[in-house]
């Protein structure tokens, strides 16, 4: 079988969810897969080493600025003719083979629409709308996604596969304090314990919120803490200073651009809890990493985020401060709940590999090519 997939999400220098999805499942299709031959479309040239090509892997670049998607990767498909195609993210070209499987990670913008610009916004409806109608199969990456997309959208049961994603190798406990030490020092973090949030700075993740639970908490906490939000800019992310100021925070918020690859397990495991407070998720990704470095997670109880952590941590309603910070306080004055929460999310991660994402993925790609 000839599956084409659109790999344009991968050379992204600055990866978030969707991005690290992309790369992480062709990955590991690449390392599972002995039978089929896999054609990679690029909009531009990938890093050398990005992908372990073996002889079953090509790869095709074909650039272009704007509108890559509905013109250059659909005229490639139209010429080569694959069995298949895979779309890890959303946007499935408007001229496609016959048969293909498109994952969709959430639908954010319907949740949280000032979080987009109003053309960005149309776009992903659109987008989302013409892949639920016309995909062979759709990956949904939760049961809450899978449920969106029914409810908005009419999605069939039928035509719909929930695969969760996995949490790479790289994000384990970072045993040696001299590590962590160097990076709080590169990152001007200070000798306080601190309190991570990882992601782009936008008003889906409900920063703010957290901002105002963490400012209820701190006249109650034994010692100075901080609150550490790491991750690349986004709409509205000018206002987090602004509202840092207005709740006299000062130093206590230290804003952190995009954090490597090489740095995030060590961040994550320095921190004496991890919060994901968003208004919407299809996954959480970053949660899984907190879990997988051994970092006591506080997330809201909407979405995807219950379903995504199980038991492994402590559930808070994103529109309450107030329980927003009672939730961290517990994690810094009982020594015993972190410990078990710690223990529970070790063992909740390790049920998320990349494998297990790419063999059920692959079978819904096989199931989509074998339909008549």
């Amino acid at each position: 079988m000839r599956i084409a997939v659109d790999a344009s999400r991968t050379v992204l220098a600055q990866r978030t969810g969707t991005e690290r999805y992309s790369l992480e499942v062709i990955r590991a299709l690449a390392a599972i897969d002995r039978s089929n031959e896999y054609r990679l479309y690029f909009n531009r040239p990938p890093p050398v080493g990005l992908l372990p090509l073996r002889p079953s892997f090509s790869a095709r670049v074909a650039p272009l600025p704007r509108l890559w998607t509905h013109t250059r990767l659909a005229g490639e498909l139209l010429r080569e003719r694959p069995d298949v195609l895979f779309v890890p993210a959303h946007v499935l070209p408007l001229v496609h083979p016959k048969r293909s499987v498109v994952t969709i990670h959430d639908v954010g913008f319907r949740y949280v629409p000032r979080a987009h610009q109003p053309a960005s916004r149309l776009y992903l409806e659109l987008s989302t709308r013409w892949a639920c109608r016309q995909a062979t199969r759709v990956i949904a990456v939760s049961h809450a996604t899978a449920g969106d997309l029914a409810r908005l959208y009419g999605l069939p049961n039928e035509r719909v596969r929930i695969v969760y994603e996995g949490v790479g190798h790289r994000f384990r406990p970072q045993p040696d304090p001299n590590v962590i030490e160097d990076l709080r020092q590169r990152h001007d973090l200070g000798s306080a314990p601190y309190v991570l949030s990882v992601g782009t700075l936008q008003p889906r993740k409900n920063l703010v919120g957290l901002m105002r639970g963490f400012r209820a908490l701190l006249d109650d906490l034994p010692q100075p803490f901080r609150l550490v939000l790491a991750g690349r800019p986004g709409r509205g992310h000018g206002l987090l200073k602004a509202e840092a100021a207005r709740l006299g925070l000062g130093k206590s918020v230290r804003l952190l651009d995009y954090v490597s690859d090489d740095d995030l397990a060590t961040l994550y495991t320095g921190a004496l809890a991890y919060a994901q407070v968003s208004l919407h998720e299809g996954f959480g990704l970053t949660v899984l990493e907190a879990l997988a470095c051994g970092t006591p997670v506080v997330v809201s109880n909407c979405s995807s985020l219950p379903e995504l952590v199980g038991r492994a941590a402590l559930l808070v309603d994103p529109r309450n401060p107030r329980e927003i910070g009672r939730a961290i306080q517990r994690l810094a004055v009982e020594p015993g709940l972190r410990a078990s929460l710690v223990a529970a999310g070790l063992k909740r991660a390790a049920e998320f590999t990349w494998e297990r994402c790419a063999r059920q993925t692959l079978s819904v790609i096989e199931e989509a090519a074998a339909v008549g």
